[in-house]
């Protein structure tokens, strides 16, 4: 596995992604599952924003202590199924800014097609976390990387839920500056493009849509 892909081992990530994978799960509960997944990941996915020392009066005196730097921290949710992921991130950072990149699948061809790209005007400025469950072929994750870099962002990591082995290695390939994380990396995808056993189709799965 590339140096710049990071599995959750946590055993409370192991335990609700097996949950999602069910396909007795209901929408309601894939939709808690994942938002309580991605509030677990953020915990290592934060983990190295810059903090400053301040001094904080207490009710017994001065603290030195620390709090984050203010670098900017932007999630970019790719539309729709990267959606479920926004509010357990901002759990974590409710001062995190939010983009959206709209990209669907062709399904003849399985490439990304943009339809939506809305980003933090400052993008150049902050570390940018693209959130989207699932990392099959990458084409979109690859996509979304280059319109964010397009527009000037620099720092950026890609955050889902489960990857394929062939994603994983398509993703750092064409963008090996992007750190991967993720709580599973399955070996397959089949002849449409979805993760082999993966959890199905997440978008539909999270709204209930099939």
């Amino acid at each position: 596995m590339q140096k710049n892909v990071f599995i959750f081992d946590h055993p409370l990530i192991q335990h609700k992604i097996s949950l999602l994978r069910d396909k007795n799960t209901s929408a309601k509960e894939f939709r808690e599952l994942t938002s309580e997944i991605s509030t677990l990941m953020g915990y290592e996915v934060t983990r190295d924003i810059p903090l400053k020392e301040v001094e904080i009066e207490t009710p017994m005196g001065i603290a030195k202590t620390k709090v984050i730097s203010g670098k900017k921290l932007a999630f970019v949710p790719i539309l729709r199924a990267g959606l479920g992921m926004v509010d357990g991130m901002l759990n974590l950072v409710p001062m995190a800014r939010v983009g959206h990149i709209g990209l669907y699948r062709d399904h003849d061809t399985l490439e990304p097609v943009e339809y939506y790209c809305k980003l933090p005007h400052d993008i150049s400025e902050c570390d940018v976390v693209i959130l989207d469950p699932m990392l099959a072929t990458a084409g979109s994750a690859c996509d979304a990387v280059k319109f964010i870099k397009a527009r000037g962002g620099k720092s950026i990591k890609f955050v889902c839920l489960i990857a394929s082995r062939e994603g994983v290695e398509r993703l750092s390939k064409e963008h090996p500056d992007v750190g991967v994380y993720c709580a599973a990396v399955d070996e397959k995808l089949n002849d449409i493009g979805y993760i082999v056993p993966g959890l199905g189709d997440a978008g539909d799965r999270l709204f209930g849509t099939k």
